[in-house]
């Protein structure tokens, strides 16, 4: 089975821990995150202080305390951290607080098509030789962006993202980690997932993107999914998309994202479902979508309670 490498993603106002860390500025509580998520193997550390459905933060809050979280967590950890945020603000102020000394170079999450001040985020990529996420899920058009709609689609806004980078900075295609886009599976009636599994062959397959990284956000991936079933999901789609060329994901270290063997059931489900998801001759793309909607819902409520 290939390695899939993790940038633990404890580190996010979606979970509990995170927003108590929050609210009360607690630096120790961010110390305890940055400490169990490199036990448990995380090769990177996501920064998420950003708002969600279940806090408010301010931009003016985050920024103001970046300087105080970095040194913290680079106290405790060696793990590079992973600045996520699409504020040029935000990595501009963490780059500054960053330690170059005490980890490897952090990467910016993210750069896309529709970011804001995209050139200035690059020259802070190229001024730290900063590594970074590219969202390749959306394209550049004529009058901005638009979603990714085709493999092909991701592809080359892949490779475009990569020239941009390699033309307009020092950084190799090792420092380039690009996310194809990953959907929660049980509400995917558009075959995004097969769009994303398809761009990963693609870009495996061309030599001039060697060397580069492909990761996803993997914890939105079950959602929706009934809860004990969740993690065992995460693993088999790394399992799939491991198979391809994945080797990194944005996720839960304590879920144990590593991929499960192909001949898991669970394994061998998913992959049928998705297979399921591409339209046959004369179908469209929702007729196949919602056949590998039922595949799915069939995959987590048959044998629920039979262990993987």
């Amino acid at each position: 089975m290939n390695k899939i490498g993790i940038i633990g993603d404890l580190i996010n106002n979606a979970y509990g821990r995170a927003r108590k860390a929050w609210k009360a500025k607690d630096l120790d509580g961010y110390q305890h995150l940055a400490r169990l998520q490199t036990e448990l193997g995380s090769d990177y550390l996501d920064v998420n202080i950003d708002n969600t459905s279940k806090l408010s933060v301010k931009k003016e809050e985050m920024l103001a305390f970046l300087p105080d979280l970095i040194p913290a967590l680079q106290e405790v950890s060696t793990a590079p951290l992973c600045f996520d945020n699409p504020s040029y603000e935000f990595h501009k102020v963490a780059l500054e607080a960053y330690d170059f000394s005490k980890s490897a170079p952090p990467i910016i999450n993210s750069i896309a098509a529709s970011r804001a001040h995209l050139q200035d985020i690059i020259e802070l990529i190229n001024a730290y030789q900063a590594s970074v996420i590219v969202i390749a899920s959306e394209k550049l058009t004529d009058g901005g962006s638009s979603p990714c709609e085709t493999p092909e689609d991701v592809y080359r806004t892949a490779k475009d993202f990569v020239a941009l980078l390699r033309n307009n900075s020092n950084i190799q295609n090792g420092q380039i980690f690009i996310d194809p886009g990953l959907p929660p599976v049980g509400a995917d009636t558009q075959g995004l997932v097969n769009m994303g599994l398809d761009a990963i062959k693609m870009i495996r397959a061309d030599k001039d993107l060697e060397g580069v990284h492909i990761s996803v956000g993997l914890s939105n991936f079950a959602w929706g999914i009934p809860k004990h079933l969740r993690a065992t999901l995460e693993r088999c789609y790394l399992s799939i998309a491991g198979e391809l060329g994945l080797d990194f994901s944005i996720s839960n270290p304590e879920h144990n994202p590593s991929p499960l063997p192909m001949d898991n059931d669970y394994v061998v489900g998913l992959k049928e479902a998705l297979e399921a998801g591409r339209p046959q001759e004369g179908e469209s793309i929702a007729d196949a979508g919602f056949r590998q909607a039922s595949a799915i819902l069939a995959l987590v409520t048959d044998d629920e309670e039979d262990e993987w």
